[in-house]
């Protein structure tokens, strides 16, 4: 029997749903795990948000939900109370923004800060400590089983066993794939953008030297969505994980010293060191991306069209074009066959068995439309695009190949089915350590909620 997945881990997270009459009326403790506690205004709010996420996938269940919530709180009380019995390391540097985000989303709803505190029954600032004790949980739940299930591998062997084990009429179907070639042309007046880019972080470098406030502009100005809400702070990083131009201005700064302004692959940045411990680096920054007018935007795009019609015509083959002319260095060398190339150097993946030149239609971003107008060998008119980086860019691309949806086949998609392999295997040796914690954990369920239909019947002792 499937077992109760992660993802129902983090149900209770929005504590909107619960009146503080309710709260008053029925916070009763429902279960224990070790030393945590799981209340009844807890349960009905994560049964509520469960509710709510089976009507938005059009999902029904004949599970109770009240029963489905408790399993997956139970769950993620003993993950929590396991981490730190393990001593699982996390970063909960991130955690701070996340509670603001939600404690103005919750505000707006309930129309003002008074109006929550009434619904919630608390004032703020313990609406806001709930909100971080609940996000730190969830952050070692999930640490714990990672780490759990990190130590899972597979071998080629198993991959083996596992496929032939399948029936054939329930093989995992491999949806629609493209392959296809691309040119790509960046902005030719990128001097004069990068130069515009330059003067304006200098400007920011000497408001912040005179006085105002770093991270004001970074949530104002930056388009790095990852730090800008946080004030530009990023993680402490080791300089090995950070891009070289950016590693070596790093490197050079004092605790609460400016960097100049820093040129790397994803714009531009000012650097902030906050702090330093070891190999460790606390830093913020503020990134900025050239701007392009219409009219620089679009000469990459006539040139692109003109070239397009040469290859139409046979002047010129689409190979030759991309190696002469594109600007994309993943690509051009290969005739502007589109690889994945630039994810795994992004993700920092080496292993090159997860090159490939197949992309799944969700894979494609701003290249499905112009490619879904496509016959094989033909070529699509210029259109504007972002690189993975987003770096703004003109491209054209020529449909290689459409792969149909078929069923998965361990010579042609071993990858998917290696994926899936790993997948199951995980899912038991988790629930195999997940019933020896069980059964090793204080662990005390209420007489009127142990009738449910658990998926693991160990949690009722």
């Amino acid at each position: 029997m499937k077992r109760i997945t992660a993802a129902c881990m983090c149900m209770a997270l929005w504590a909107g749903s619960v009146s503080a009459q309710e709260r008053f009326t029925v916070d009763k403790v429902v279960a224990v795990v070790g030393n945590s506690a799981i209340k009844y205004s807890e349960l009905v709010e994560a049964g509520n948000i469960l509710v709510e996420e089976r009507r938005r996938q059009g999902y029904t269940s004949d599970r109770d939900p009240l029963n489905e919530a408790l399993e997956g709180l139970l769950l993620q009380r003993l993950l929590y109370n396991q981490a730190l019995i393990d001593s699982v390391e996390i970063n909960l540097d991130g955690i701070g923004g996340q509670v603001e985000s939600q404690l103005a989303a919750m505000t707006a709803q309930a129309g003002s800060t008074a109006a929550l505190e009434e619904e919630m029954g608390m004032p703020y600032y313990e609406i806001r400590q709930d909100l971080k004790s609940k996000y730190e949980e969830m952050y070692y739940a999930q640490a714990m089983r990672s780490d759990v299930i990190s130590k899972v591998k597979i071998t080629p062997g198993e991959v083996e066993i596992f496929y032939r084990g399948l029936d054939r009429d329930s093989l995992p179907i491999v949806p629609e794939q493209y392959v296809y070639a691309q040119i790509v042309r960046y902005p030719s007046s990128s001097k004069e953008a990068k130069q515009r880019v330059r003067e304006e972080l200098l400007d920011m470098r000497e408001r912040i030297i005179n006085g105002t406030r770093f991270d004001l502009l970074a949530r104002m100005y930056s388009v790095d969505p990852g730090t800008a809400m946080q004030g530009g702070e990023m993680d402490w990083m080791s300089l090995d994980r950070l891009v070289p131009p950016f590693a070596e201005a790093l490197e050079k700064l004092q605790p609460g010293q400016l960097s100049e302004v820093v040129e790397t692959e994803y714009g531009f940045h000012i650097i902030q060191l906050m702090e330093k411990k070891g190999d460790l680096y606390k830093c913020r920054h503020i990134l900025l991306r050239p701007v392009y007018t219409p009219d620089e935007l679009a000469e990459g795009g006539r040139f692109l069209d003109s070239l397009a019609n040469e290859i139409r015509n046979g002047a010129i083959t689409f190979e030759a074009a991309a190696m002469q002319y594109s600007e994309d260095k993943y690509s051009r060398q290969n005739g502007g066959i589109v690889t994945n190339h630039e994810l795994l150097e992004l993700v920092q993946q080496q292993d090159m068995r997860y090159s490939t030149t197949k992309f799944l239609r969700e894979d494609l971003r701003e290249d499905y439309p112009p490619l879904s107008r496509l016959k094989e060998g033909e070529i699509s008119p210029s259109f504007q695009s972002r690189d993975l980086r987003n770096n703004e860019l003109n491209k054209i691309v020529k449909l290689i190949e459409i792969i149909p949806a078929h069923p998965a086949s361990l010579n042609e998609d071993y990858l998917q089915i290696e994926a899936l392999a790993l997948q199951t295997k995980q899912e038991e040796e988790f629930n195999k350590w997940l019933d020896k914690k069980i059964d090793g954990l204080y662990i005390r369920i209420e007489p009127e909620f142990r009738n449910g239909d658990f998926e693991n019947k160990n949690w009722v002792k």
